[in-house]
Parts: structure tokens; sequence; C-alpha cells
């Protein structure tokens, strides 16, 4: 399957977005710092949205819409030292410090893990969790990091990008993405639940053609970092005018 939201043929050159571009030496590389990010759903007339959050210039990431989140902090550790309720506990708070939400960890779905490479300055590795809620009227944004919020259907968050109307990174692009594939949130946690959460220890490359391309596992190309390498697809291509989702190696 090849998912591409643009209208224009793929071509060379950098995407906006590709932040992945912005790399160090593995020598200056620091370890990743663990964060956490919950995605919110909720069912509507015209199907399920999502709420996303706009990022100020102020933070890092600067500009993107993201899912509530951010990284885990001392006091979001359990007395047993348990990360992964560390990363619950985190997005249950990130979430209420950003949009005035309140949810419950323990109700939250983990379908996914996002590392980077390590050759960025300053680099992220995400739980990515799931829950749905009803209508809130009562979302308020902090202002300083966050500077704004909607609530969007996925096809749409990914038609804007491709217009360039909104920025969106690698990871939040492939989970609305896979959110997409669904037509209510019942159906999409479901489908979370009934698989482990999937890993992406992202691998970077440029093909032939000079087009950036993020490969996770179950791509042809991800052991040994070709790109050409032929078949199976499971990668995100960065070229100028828009990304393009190949993948014909996972179930989404």
């Amino acid at each position: 399957m090849t998912l591409k939201y643009s209208g224009i043929s793929m071509a060379g050159g950098k995407h906006r977005n590709d932040f992945y571009g912005e790399t160090v030496s593995k020598d200056e590389a620091k370890p990743a710092i663990p964060a956490a990010t919950v995605v919110l759903l909720k069912d509507g007339s015209e199907g399920t949205e999502v709420l996303m959050l706009h990022r100020t210039s102020k933070v890092h990431f600067g500009g993107m819409w993201v899912f509530p989140g951010g990284r885990i902090d001392p006091e979001d550790h359990p007395a047993d030292g348990d990360i992964n309720k560390a990363a619950r506990s985190a997005a249950a708070r990130e979430t209420m410090e950003e949009a005035s939400i309140t949810v419950q960890p323990d109700e939250f779905v983990w379908f996914a893990h996002w590392t980077p490479p390590a050759i960025r300055a300053v680099r992220y590795a995400t739980w990515f969790f799931a829950t749905s809620i009803d209508e809130h009227e009562a979302i308020s944004v902090d202002g300083h990091e966050i500077q704004d919020h909607a609530w969007i259907k996925p096809a749409t968050a990914l038609e804007r990008h491709a217009k360039g109307e909104i920025d969106l990174v690698a990871p939040t692009w492939v989970t609305l993405h896979h959110l997409s594939l669904y037509d209510n949130s019942t159906d999409i946690l479901a489908k979370f639940s009934a698989n482990p959460h999937r890993v992406y220890e992202t691998h970077l490359a440029t093909t032939s053609n000079g087009v950036n391309v993020a490969m996770w596992e179950g791509d042809a190309g991800y052991a040994d970092g070709n790109p050409d390498t032929e078949g199976a697809r499971h990668r995100l291509l960065m070229p100028e005018d828009g990304f393009i989702f190949e993948n014909t190696a996972i179930d989404y």
C-alpha cells in the first residue's frame, strides 16, 4: 500500500517537516529522553476526531500540531520504578497541563513506541497511548507551550498537511494515517488492544533520487540501511512536495 497526500509527482528535496534531517554525529548524540503522549478520540456525526494541539514557537517542535504529551518527569515514576506506569502518568499529567482535560491513565491503550535514530541533538523515546473521551467543552490551552487546539478527523489533518496548512512530524503523521483507516474510536481501540504495541526504531537513508526516507522494521532496506533494496516496504518518504507512506509488510 502506498499512501500519498500530495497532488504532485514525487521529486527530491527536503520536506519542510523532515526534522530527521537536522543531524549531529553519533559522538555528539545524547541518550533519548523518555516521553509520553496520548491520542484522545471522540466520535462525531462525521466520524472519529482526534484532539490536536498547536505548539508555540517557544518550545521544542515549535509550530507543530501534536497530541497532548511531554517528557516523563521524576514525579511520574511509581514506587516500583515501572517506566510503563510512569509513561501513563506523564501522558495524563501533560494532558491536564496542556489542555485542562482529566483522563485516566489506567484506561489508556499502549499502541506504539517511537525512538529517533541516534543522530539527533535532542531526541525523545516516546510511549504512544490512545483513549476515547466524551465531548469536552472546557478545553483550555496553557498559552505557553500550546497556542491553539482543534478536534479534527485524521484524514482531514493529513490533507491539510499536504496543502501546507499545518505542520506534522513523522510519528504524528504515521499515527494519523493509522487512525484514518478506521470508522470509529471503538474499532481503533479494539485494533490497538488486539496487538502488542508496535516499536518504531527509525533508520534513516536517502534514495538514489535524493529523497530522505525513514524506514521501520519489516522494510527490506531496514537492516542494511539501503532504501533501494528490493522487497517489502514499511517507510515514510519525505520529498519536498509531500509525505508518502509505503507499506506492504505490516498490518495496520
